[in-house]
C-alpha cells in the first residue's frame, strides 16, 4: 500500500510540475527579472517609447548561420543574445513587432533572401563558409532596412541599432536637412581666383543620403517640413532666419551647430590683417549654451606637423589631430570614430545651475591652452604660436550635445500671426555644437587623387562619418535619441587578467634573459655544424664535437627552464582555477546538503512535537 501510494505522490508531482512550467510560458513568459549589472537584457525606457509610436505592425527577420558556426561558441552565444533582445522587443510591443528567426543555409531559398535585403556574410573556418548575422525589418508598404552584421565590437550600441530600425519602418520618409551657410559647399566660382570650384566632399555625402536644403543668411524662413537644421560658420543671419530657426528648435526641432572662433578655410582667412574669421549665433546664448568665440585652442600633443619653406618641420599647435582617446566613446555619434581633423578650435563651457545638460562629444588634451582668435589669425608663422606656451593642466571641450530645458531667445512678437505659434521655452532641446567648422573643408579628411580620368576622395580621417552619424541620431525621435550605449555583454576576468599581469611582471624579464641566450647557442650550433671539409663534407674534431654536444645539451637545459617559466606564469591561474572547481564541486553542494538535512531535522523535529502533543491532548 505504501508503494503505491509513493507511486501516485510521484506521479501528482510530475503532473504538477509540467502544469507549473505550462502556466509560467503562457502567463508569466512576460514578466523576467534581469540581474545582469547593466541591464543588457532588457529595454530601456527609450525603446519602449519607440515601440509605443508604432502605428502599424513590422516584421524582423533575424538571419542567423545556426547550421554553419557550431563550434564558434562565442559567435552563437552573442547571437544567443541577440535572439533574446529580439523576443524582448517582440513581447514588448503587443504584438506590432512581429519576429522569424531564418537559418540562411548555404545555397537555399534563405540565403537569396539574406542578399536580397542587404545583408553581408563573413566567411570562417577553414573552408570559408559563409556566415549571415544580421537583420532586416519590412513594413506594410513594404519599405525595407537592414543591420548587414552585428558585431560584437558594437555590443554596447545593440538596442540603439535596433530601435533605429524599428523607428525607420515607422517613419520610413527621407529626412529633409537644412543647411543655413554662405559658403560655396555646394560648388561655385571662387570670388578670389574666379575658378568654379566643385562641392565639398561633405556635401556630396549628405546629399546622397538626405533631402538638402541650402537656406542663406539672407533667407527670411526654413523650409517646410525640416527634421535636422545644420549650421556651418553662420554670419550675418537675417532676424527673421533667427527667429525660425530659434522656435525650430523651441518646437522640439533638431539643430547641429558648426561655430569658429576663425575660420581658416574661406578666402578670407588670406586677408591676415582682416582679424579672426568668426562664427556669430546669438541664440546659442540665449538657449544656455556658453562657447567661447573669442579665443583658439591651442593642443602641444595633439599639433600637426606642418613644413615651412625651408624643409624643417614644425608643429602648428592650432590645427589638431583628434584620436580615439580625445571622443566619447559612450556616445553613438563618436563612439566608433577613430580620428577627426580640426583647425583653431574654440572651448565650449559648462554653465552651472544650467537647466541644459552638457554631455562633451570631443576634448582637448591636458597639454592645452588658449590664445587670442585675432592675434591667432594674424600669425603667419606657426613657431610663434610655442611662445609662452607650457604648463597647462586643464582640458578644453571642443564639441558638445546639449539636452533639457532651454528658453527662446526671443520674447513673443507683436505681430499676431506670428505670436500664433510663438513658443517661449522647450523641456526637450536636442543640439549638438561644434567649435569648429573647418573640419568640414576638404583638406582636413579626405585627399584627392586622379583615377582613368575620374577624381578619387580617399577619407584618412573620420570627419565625414562624424557629421552623417549627428545628423542621423539627431533625426531620430526624442526616444531614439535619449537611448545610450549598454553594458557589454562578455564580462572580463579582472581577478585572472591581474594574475597574469603581477606574473607576468615576475617572470618576464627571467624569459628574455633565457631567449637571449637560447638564441646565440642555436647561432653557435649553426656556426660550427656548418663547417665543411674539403671534399665538402662535414667533418669535426673531438674538440669540436665536444663542443657541439656542450651547446646541444646548454640548449635543451634552456629549453627546459623556459618551459618552466611559462608554467610559473600560469601556475597562480591554474591555483585560482582549481580553488574555484573544489567550490563548486565539493563546496556548493556541501552547502547545500546540509541546509537540507537541517530543514529535514526541524521539520521532523516540529512533526514530532505535533504528535506528543496531539497524543497527551
Amino acid at each position: 500500500m505504501k508503494k503505491i501510494s509513493a507511486l501516485i505522490s510521484l506521479f501528482l508531482l510530475a503532473v504538477l510540475f509540467v502544469m507549473l512550467v505550462y502556466l509560467n510560458n503562457q502567463l508569466l513568459s512576460r514578466h523576467r527579472v534581469d540581474l545582469t549589472e547593466d541591464s543588457v537584457f532588457s529595454l530601456s525606457q527609450g525603446t519602449r517609447n519607440v515601440l509605443e509610436g508604432l502605428n502599424e505592425p513590422v516584421t524582423l527577420y533575424f538571419f542567423f548561420s545556426d547550421t554553419t558556426t557550431t563550434g564558434k561558441t562565442r559567435l552563437r552565444n552573442y547571437a544567443n543574445r541577440v535572439q533574446s533582445l529580439l523576443r524582448e522587443y517582440a513581447q514588448a510591443s503587443d504584438g506590432k513587432v512581429k519576429l522569424q528567426v531564418v537559418d540562411p543555409i548555404p545555397f537555399s531559398e534563405n540565403e537569396d533572401r539574406a542578399n536580397q535585403f542587404g545583408l553581408t556574410s563573413a566567411a570562417v573556418g577553414n573552408a570559408g563558409e559563409s556566415v549571415y548575422f544580421g537583420l532586416a525589418g519590412t513594413n506594410l508598404l513594404d519599405d525595407q532596412f537592414a543591420i548587414p552584421f552585428f558585431d560584437e565590437k558594437n555590443a554596447q550600441f545593440l538596442e540603439y541599432e535596433i530601435s533605429k530600425l524599428i523607428y525607420q519602418l515607422s517613419q520610413p520618409d527621407e529626412i529633409r536637412l537644412a543647411l543655413v551657410t554662405d559658403l560655396p559647399v555646394a560648388g561655385g566660382q571662387d570670388p578670389l581666383s574666379g575658378r568654379f570650384a566643385a562641392p565639398t566632399v561633405f556635401y556630396q555625402q549628405l546629399s546622397q543620403l538626405y533631402d538638402v536644403q541650402l537656406v542663406s543668411s539672407k533667407n527670411r524662413q526654413l523650409p517646410e517640413d525640416t527634421d535636422v537644421v545644420m549650421l556651418m560658420h553662420p554670419q550675418a543671419l537675417s532676424d527673421e532666419l533667427l527667429y525660425a530657426i530659434d522656435q525650430f528648435a523651441m518646437h522640439n526641432g533638431r539643430v547641429v551647430a558648426f561655430v569658429d572662433p576663425h575660420y581658416e578655410t574661406g578666402a578670407l582667412a588670406a586677408l591676415r590683417e582682416v582679424g579672426a574669421n568668426r562664427s556669430s549665433l546669438p541664440l546659442l546664448r540665449g538657449w544656455g549654451v556658453k562657447v567661447d568665440l573669442t579665443n583658439v585652442v591651442l593642443d602641444a600633443q595633439l599639433a600637426f606637423d606642418l613644413q615651412e619653406e625651408n624643409g624643417a618641420m614644425v608643429k602648428h599647435f592650432g590645427i589638431l589631430g583628434l584620436t580615439a582617446n580625445q571622443l566619447d566613446r559612450q556616445d553613438v555619434v563618436t563612439a566608433n570614430l577613430d580620428s577627426l581633423n580640426g583647425a583653431s578650435f574654440g572651448a565650449l563651457e559648462s554653465v552651472r545651475g544650467g537647466a541644459l545638460k552638457m554631455q562633451p562629444l570631443m576634448r582637448s588634451t591636458l597639454n592645452a591652452g588658449l590664445t587670442n582668435a585675432d592675434n591667432y589669425a594674424q600669425t603667419a608663422n606657426p613657431a610663434a604660436l610655442h611662445r609662452g606656451f607650457g604648463g597647462n593642466t586643464k582640458t578644453y571641450t571642443l564639441a558638445a550635445r546639449y539636452q533639457g530645458k532651454a528658453k527662446s531667445f526671443y520674447q513673443r512678437p507683436q505681430n499676431p500671426q506670428r505670436a500664433a505659434n510663438y513658443v517661449a521655452e522647450t523641456e526637450n532641446l536636442n543640439l549638438i555644437v561644434v567649435a569648429d567648422a573647418d573640419m568640414l573643408a576638404d583638406r582636413f579628411w579626405v585627399q584627392q587623387s586622379a583615377f582613368y580620368g575620374d577624381t578619387v576622395f580617399t577619407p584618412f580621417a573620420n570627419n565625414g562619418d562624424f557629421v552623417v552619424n549627428a545628423i542621423e541620431n539627431l533625426a531620430g525621435s526624442d526616444a531614439l535619441i535619449s537611448i545610450r550605449s549598454r553594458g557589454t555583454f562578455a564580462r572580463p576576468f579582472s581577478r585572472v587578467d591581474s594574475l597574469e599581469t603581477a606574473a607576468q611582471a615576475s617572470y618576464r624579464e627571467e624569459e628574455e634573459r633565457l631567449q637571449a641566450e637560447l638564441a646565440k647557442t642555436e647561432q653557435r650550433l649553426r656556426e660550427m655544424q656548418g663547417q665543411q671539409g674539403m671534399s665538402g663534407a662535414i667533418v669535426y674534431t673531438e674538440q669540436q664535437q665536444a663542443s657541439i654536444d656542450e651547446h646541444l645539451a646548454k640548449r635543451l637545459e634552456i629549453r627546459q627552464a623556459l618551459r618552466e617559466v611559462r608554467f610559473q606564469l600560469d601556475r597562480e591561474i591554474d591555483k585560482l582555477g582549481d580553488k574555484l572547481k573544489l567550490f563548486n564541486i565539493v563546496v556548493a553542494p556541501a552547502i547545500l546538503i546540509i541546509l537540507i538535512w537541517l530543514l529535514a531535522f526541524l521539520f521532523k523535529r516540529r512533526a514530532g512535537k505535533a504528535y506528543m502533543k496531539g497524543a497527551s491532548s
